[in-house]
């Protein structure tokens, strides 16, 4: 048997003022054959365990582009296609095959392109022909499409918000695949709309039990897989929103119940498992309240979603307050980073930081900084073993706050991103992180609370406010019964 494998990935937030460009897919990481070499890589991490399982079993592997880049806007038209042309070159001169496996996100947007997973998979079954098994990794904040699900015979996407599953679901994409190229399995998906937009996080009690039960229907009376997606809210597209998936063997009835059943059973807790999101003051005010380390999530300048990660506009509030002791980070700000590494550690400068994107950003702060530690190349401990990298890095300290700046943009994934530097978690009042959920495992070990806080910036969490123009108004919470189940 021959399997391809490759990997094409961003997020799209179509009101991010970033565009997504080569300069991107540089930072995320492009590979033509061999990211599998690099298990410690983004772009390598599921790459080499699908090699590993596949060789395991006596299957030829062919390795083609892998390719990622953090959340931004929509991906340049000309980049997008150029990448497409390069994986379906690839797809094209390794047939015939068994099996193609793509490790994708699913919210990916170019420009002309709402759709690229459902463009790229169209392609690619276009020449590999009906027979061939097409499988696709999706990140759970994937837009669900048509035109993905007529081209791929199995969708798996992650079950755990923050995605600490990667590794787990890939394999259950593997076995599912491999099972089906050998006629063991007829997979068969159904999906459900449950006309609902939000952010689920599966480490509160009612989601975590959940995602147990999805898990536990697997492997049960003909059920292969089971998925919910949560889409990803700030993508205006089409097929924003939540979706719900099941994969059965040979059975569309059976597959269509349960997917209507879980997106039901969604539906029905959807106020419940709304989560909290404090305003800037009534999360400030907790800030050395009691003992121990509270942590703040600014929600709404996650690099993760899009945002540039450099929003002042917590900072400014501890600041106005006199707070100290609070560690923040990651200000994605290179010119800082730069101004800060030249004048060296130890080294006592004004400084201006943040505020520089747009107006999302807030207004640009000017401290005078001291300069504690600079790192030529700072990284951080990703969700699946990888490792992400943060660029030129500094740790300064300012009217008693630490700040981290960093030359990358990405989001705060776990306490390394600060020890690593040096800089200060334990005996601190509060760690305040640009991230939404993701740092969730790392951090909530060490928290005494952890307090998601509803700032300005350009992932708002207001999800009935979001100004779509290409799908309908009926969604949860714009309204708020919208399938009508509630009379």
């Amino acid at each position: 048997m021959r399997l391809f494998m490759g990997l094409l990935a961003t997020e799209t937030n179509s009101f991010a003022p970033i565009p997504t460009g080569w300069a991107a897919f540089r930072d995320g990481g492009i590979a033509h054959d061999d990211a599998s070499s690099r298990p410690e890589s983004t772009i390598g991490v599921m790459l080499a365990e699908w090699r590993r399982l596949a060789e395991g079993d006596g299957i030829d592997v062919i390795e083609g582009l892998a390719a990622s880049a953090p959340p931004a806007g929509p991906t340049l038209r000309g980049v997008y296609e150029e990448l497409r042309d390069t994986m379906l070159a690839q797809v094209k001169a390794a047939l015939p095959l068994d099996i193609v496996l793509l490790n994708l996100h699913g919210a990916m947007v170019a420009e002309g392109y709402d759709d690229c997973e459902g463009d790229l998979l169209t392609r690619i079954r276009a020449l590999t022909g009906p027979d061939t098994v097409i499988g696709g990794e999706l990140d759970l904040h994937c837009h669900l499409t048509d035109a993905m699900l007529g081209a791929a015979d199995a969708l798996i996407a992650y079950k755990e918000y923050p995605h600490t599953d990667e590794i787990e679901r890939g394999r259950e994409l593997y076995a599912l695949c491999r099972d089906a190229a050998r006629g063991l399995v007829r997979p068969v998906t159904r999906v459900f709309d449950p006309r609902m937009m939000g952010m689920w996080h599966t480490s509160s009690p009612r989601m975590r039990a959940f995602v147990e039960a999805m898990q536990a229907a697997e492997g049960v009376g003909g059920i292969l897989s089971v998925s919910f997606g949560h889409g990803f809210s700030w993508g205006d597209v089409p097929a924003v929103g939540a979706r719900m998936w099941a994969i059965a063997d040979g059975d569309a009835q059976l597959a269509e119940a349960t997917a209507r059943d879980f997106g039901l059973r969604l539906y029905k807790m959807r106020e419940a498992v709304r989560p909290h999101y404090a305003t800037i003051d009534e999360a400030l005010d907790q800030v050395g309240a009691a003992p121990g380390l509270l942590v703040l999530a600014d929600v709404a300048d996650n690099p993760g979603g899009g945002a540039a990660s450099d929003s002042s506009f917590l900072l400014s509030a501890c600041l106005d307050r006199g707070l100290t002791g609070v560690t923040i980070g990651g200000f994605c700000d290179p010119q800082a980073a730069a101004l800060c590494a030249e004048a060296g550690e130890g080294a006592v400068l004004p400084l201006r930081l943040g505020g520089k994107v747009g107006p999302a950003s807030g207004d640009p702060v000017d401290l005078l900084a001291t300069v504690r530690a600079v790192r030529g190349a700072h990284s951080q401990s990703g969700l699946s073993g990888d490792i992400v990298q943060m660029g030129l890095s500094v740790w300064i300290e300012a009217a008693g706050l630490d700040l981290l700046i960093v030359s990358r943009r990405e989001q705060v994934f776990s306490p390394d991103i600060f020890t690593g530097i040096g800089m200060p978690l334990e005996g601190q009042a509060a760690a305040i992180v640009k991230s939404t959920q993701h740092f969730h495992a790392g951090f909530a070990p060490i928290a005494r609370a952890i307090v998601y806080v509803s700032t300005p910036g350009a992932i708002m969490p207001d999800h009935a406010a979001i100004p779509y123009t290409k799908r309908d108004g009926n969604f949860w919470p714009r309204v708020a019964d919208p399938l009508g189940l509630d009379g």
